[in-house]
């Protein structure tokens, strides 16, 4: 069974999403009201996914997302946030974060998402990643430079480098360079090993820090 902390400064929140999971068939080991609290229970609960809110109090969740990552502690962090905004997409993926979505998800979609990211994979709110996308296209970081990376990478894992940075998915990446999907995961998985990355969202954060998208 899927273990689930919830991190939230709101306790009507906490337990909404509480009840949610718990129907679902989903276990919540704890809630927390804030960052530090998160990670200390994140720490002694070993979670399987961390619901975590962004603005809290003490410690924020981009923080607190960030010290899970760095104390080694196995658990996936799913951010949750009323705000879109794309300096806080960025951060909490730069933090370590397996996913994010806005807190206007519905049951299902939430349900989802927690299993998904318990599986080990990424995900991104498709409105969350268009947002990034563009922002980071339209004024790319300042800065940047040819990174020495590149020169291990043969140009079909650069291509599919950059259209997982545009957002798309296996099967459009197939689509997109009329290849096997069982290629593109191939390539993917290849590109994780060289580049030294976890997952997916780490190459999405990666290819706009470059430039590459």
């Amino acid at each position: 069974m899927t273990t689930v902390l919830i991190a939230d400064d709101q306790a009507l929140v906490r337990e909404g999403f509480k009840l949610i999971l718990e129907l679902a068939g989903l276990e919540v080991v704890g809630q927390a009201a804030d960052g530090a609290e998160a990670l200390e229970l994140a720490r002694t609960l070993r979670p399987d996914v961390v619901l975590m809110d962004v603005r809290m109090p003490n410690m924020d969740g981009i923080e607190a997302t960030r010290r899970i990552g760095l104390a080694g502690i196995p658990a996936k962090v799913l951010v949750l946030t009323t705000f879109d905004l794309d300096e806080h997409v960025y951060e909490a993926l730069r933090a370590g974060a397996s996913g994010f979505l806005l807190k206007d998800v519905d049951r299902r979609r939430l349900v989802e998402a927690v299993e998904a990211v318990a599986r080990g994979e990424s995900l991104v709110a498709p409105s969350v990643l268009e947002r990034l996308v563009t922002h980071y296209v339209e004024r790319p970081p300042s800065g940047l430079t040819q990174p020495a990376f590149l020169e291990d990478l043969s140009a079909r894992e650069l291509e599919v480098l950059k259209l997982v940075g545009r957002g798309l998915s296996n099967g459009e990446i197939a689509e997109e360079l009329v290849i096997s999907l069982a290629t593109v995961k191939t390539h993917i998985r290849h590109l994780l090993q060289k580049l030294g990355l976890r997952d997916r969202v780490q190459v999405v954060v990666l290819a706009h820090e470059h430039g590459l998208v």
